[in-house]
């Protein structure tokens, strides 16, 4: 993409409201999330209170055009429509009234999300007296800034606008995830910040979205007995975690619990328990936001590695299949289950009668069903698929297990040979038969 190099800059909010901005008629509809607005009042707010001096707000694409009629730029907004809309509502309630954004022709889709968000607005700024709202909205506009882009060429401007938001380039949830952890790191030395990118960058992309979405989100999810189904970046506030400024109770006790592991394994105090390193983790607390969310990405990557290696080593290839979607699919529920049970007892306590049971629970699934789809172990994970194993929704179970022991003590449905729907399965059923004594 061409740019106008002396258009290049970072701009305050303020300044970014002072151009001619205008909605292109390719734009998507405005459909910011009450929860993203939410969060964006929060965190501004937040970073006013600690007197931050420059809080950055991300990047604006523009498109500058000549208005034949005034002889002025008009500017198109190409990428950041959402957010610089929301700064408009949020400006407009803090009392700036001419929001020269705000009288663009939005498509009729749009309005309710407007209307809603300017209504959430309004009740979170009339939580503040008089003289904060009067130092926020200072704040909001001279302290905030973002990374002003322009480009010349429409056709440029409006094949990147396509390629972000056909092909979702810039919407992966793991990349607005660091951007957000990163932002946590204020009071981190830069050393600190080079490192922990350098290892995130290093890992391998694609297989960092996999972690996410297909195992990460869904466990998360299912041991609260919930949906675990189309993780998409709107969806990322299960990974933020904790913030740095929060000391309510709850947040003061996971944050000192992260120290004090912390602290006994640096000084080399887990060798006098004879416990080898303590693990800091679990799916079933809390992320502490910023540094520790990255170390939390890469444990639970390494984690998950171990787990297929696991059933690499343990399994005959014809035992896991892979040649279908559906049996991709029963895997990725197999080594989901391994993997919360090692993250909440230790990857030592796998013996075979782990994985037996898990093995039995997932695939008993693929025996009964002639084809799976995601929806099919949504619902067998949440115990809810009356096929089999109704009410054996695993991942809450082992979320309240006291003792590996407890889950050889959980029953599961026998798989009659009449029972399957596909011959191509009959080794699996006849292993899963000799194992349970069927």
């Amino acid at each position: 993409m061409t740019l106008i190099q002396d258009e290049l800059k970072i701009i305050s909010v303020k300044e970014l409201m002072n151009i001619n901005l205008k909605i292109p008629d390719y734009q998507r509809p405005y459909r910011w999330l009450s929860s993203s607005t939410n969060t964006l009042f929060a965190d501004t707010y937040e970073a006013y209170k600690l007197g931050i001096d420059e809080y950055r707000l991300g990047s604006v694409i523009l498109h500058r055009a000549l208005n034949h009629n005034s002889q002025h730029y008009d500017y198109n907004l190409v990428d950041g429509q959402q957010r610089t809309t929301t700064l408009s509502i949020l400006l407009y309630v803090l009392g700036e009234k001419s929001q020269k954004l705000l009288s663009e022709n939005y498509k009729p889709s749009s309005r309710d999300a407007i209307y809603n968000n300017y209504k959430l607005l309004q009740k979170r700024v009339n939580e503040l007296t008089k003289e904060e709202k009067r130092k926020y909205k200072e704040f909001l506009e001279k302290n905030c800034t973002v990374v002003k882009i322009v480009t010349d060429s429409e056709q440029e401007a409006f094949q990147f606008f396509d390629s972000q938001n056909s092909r979702g380039k810039a919407l992966k949830p793991h990349d607005l995830l660091k951007s957000y952890h990163l932002r946590e790191m204020v009071r981190d030395p830069e050393q600190l910040k080079i490192r922990l990118i350098s290892d995130w960058e290093d890992m391998d992309q694609n297989a960092l979205e996999d972690l996410f979405r297909n195992y990460l989100y869904p466990v998360i999810r299912w041991f609260n007995n919930r949906d675990g189904l189309h993780y998409s970046s709107d969806k990322i506030q299960y990974f933020k975690g904790i913030k740095q400024s929060n000391t309510y109770n709850y947040a003061i006790y996971h944050k000192a619990s992260n120290i004090f592991i912390e602290q006994v394994n640096s000084s080399g105090s887990s060798e006098l328990l004879s416990s080898g390193e303590l693990n800091q983790f679990q799916l079933t607390q809390p992320i502490i936001a910023g540094k520790r969310f990255f170390e939390w990405t890469l444990h639970y990557s390494a984690l998950l590695e171990q787990i297929k290696n696991k059933i690499d080593n343990y399994h005959k290839k014809e035992e896991v299949p892979g040649r279908r979607t559906g049996d991709i699919y029963i895997k990725q529920l197999y080594e989901a289950s391994l993997l919360f049970y090692a993250d909440r007892f230790g990857f030592e306590t796998i013996d075979e009668s782990v994985m037996h049971q898990l093995y039995t629970w997932c695939y008993s699934l693929r025996l009964r069903m002639k084809a799976i789809y995601p929806q099919t172990v949504n619902k067998y994970a949440i115990g809810q698929h009356d096929r089999i194993n109704l009410g054996k929704d695993l991942f809450s179970i082992m979320s309240e297990m006291n003792d590996p022991q407890e889950l050889k003590s959980i029953f599961l449905e026998s798989v009659e040979e009449s029972d399957l729907q596909s011959s191509s399965y009959k080794a699996i059923y006849e292993l899963i038969k000799q194992w349970n004594g069927w």
